[in-house]
């Protein structure tokens, strides 16, 4: 009314009313009446502010990757602000009457390329995908020590590189080469499992062999042991054989030596035996028969007295004529003696 107007700024802006080109009141949040015709109103916005951003870049070996993050600022000197960017409001309070305010997020973006750009270019492809970290630490260095942002009064709170891409067929390749890679280290792998696999069965196939060879040692030993233990006995027993022959020789001389002597003695008997059965003919045949017959006679059983006179009477028998024997004198002479009785003992 009259040209006087209310205004309330919030307490995230710091407000500047000046008049005639002189700053009447300046500070956050402030809220006061003023004429509109002679009053300029400057609001600069001091809360923090995040811009994400998206550039394409290049690296030392000539490949475009692709630099995405976010970076977050705020105006932390408002009058340094205020005198290098219009944040003059419109007479009626509303927007800005120029468009220097969205300029200002431009001037920090552009700022960021720049930076980020110095940090890429100094690396390759590879080494540039890799490095978000530290390209965000040397971009966030550079930012806050930056003149042009310190000029305007600008405070870089935080900046961070959320991903480093390149290229789609850069991407390819790259993913070509590393799963050649992934494969060449799954060759390397198996074939790495596989030599173990031959080395452990060459062990195992040594050791094998190792405890055949120890065996057939053992066994060697032991058949060793043997014939030594069969060579022994067989020479106890050639010992023993040859003792018994040497006994047997011995025994043989021996017992021939006394079938000798044996032989010589009977043979000395049979010598005396047979001179004195010389002695004893040459005396009979020169004696008379008969006197012979009766020496021969003399102790003889009655029977073979009278199977000697039936002798006799046989030799005679063209000068009898006839010659009865009844059964009676034949019985009598055929019948046995009685034994004459054995004495007993004396019990």
């Amino acid at each position: 009314m009259f040209g006087f107007r209310y205004f309330n700024a919030r307490p995230t802006a710091y407000v500047m009313q000046l008049r005639n080109g002189a700053v009447k009141r300046e500070g956050r949040g402030l809220s006061f009446f003023y004429f509109a015709p002679v009053t300029s109103i400057v609001s600069l916005p001091v809360s923090s502010q995040a811009n994400d951003f998206i550039h394409t870049l290049t690296t030392s070996d000539f490949q475009t990757v692709t630099v995405q993050g976010q970076v977050t600022w705020r105006i932390g000197e408002p009058q340094r602000t205020a005198a290098l960017v219009d944040f003059t409001l419109r007479p009626d309070g509303k927007g800005y009457a120029s468009d220097d305010p969205d300029r200002l997020k431009e001037r920090v973006g552009a700022r960021i390329e720049i930076l980020a750009q110095k940090a890429i270019q100094q690396r390759s492809l590879r080494a540039a995908l890799l490095a978000a970290n530290s390209v965000a630490a040397e971009v966030s260095g550079d930012l806050a020590a930056a003149a042009e942002l310190q000029a305007l009064g600008l405070e870089i709170i935080g900046f961070g590189v959320t991903a480093i891409r390149p290229t789609p067929e850069a991407a390819r390749a790259l993913e070509a080469e590393a799963r050649e890679a992934i494969l060449r280290t799954a060759d390397d792998a198996v074939f790495a499992r596989r030599n173990a696999a031959v080395e452990n069965e060459r062990a195992i196939r040594e050791s094998e062999l190792d405890t055949e060879v120890a065996v057939e040692l053992k066994k060697r030993q032991v058949r060793e042991a043997q014939m030594d233990a069969e060579a022994s006995v067989n020479r106890k027993e050639a010992e023993l054989r040859k003792e018994r022959m040497t006994s047997d020789i011995t025994l043989e001389a021996s017992r021939a030596k006394f079938v000798e002597l044996n032989a010589a003695n009977t043979r000395a008997l049979a010598e005396a035996d047979a001179h004195k059965l010389a002695a004893l003919m040459a005396a009979v045949q020169s004696a008379d028969p008969r006197i012979v017959q009766a020496i021969a006679s003399a102790g003889m059983a009655p029977g073979q007295l009278i199977a000697q006179a039936f002798g006799g009477i046989a030799e005679r028998a063209e000068r009898i004529g006839q010659l009865n024997v009844s059964p009676d004198l034949l019985e009598a002479l055929t019948r046995q003696p009685a034994p004459a009785p054995v004495a007993k003992k004396a019990q």
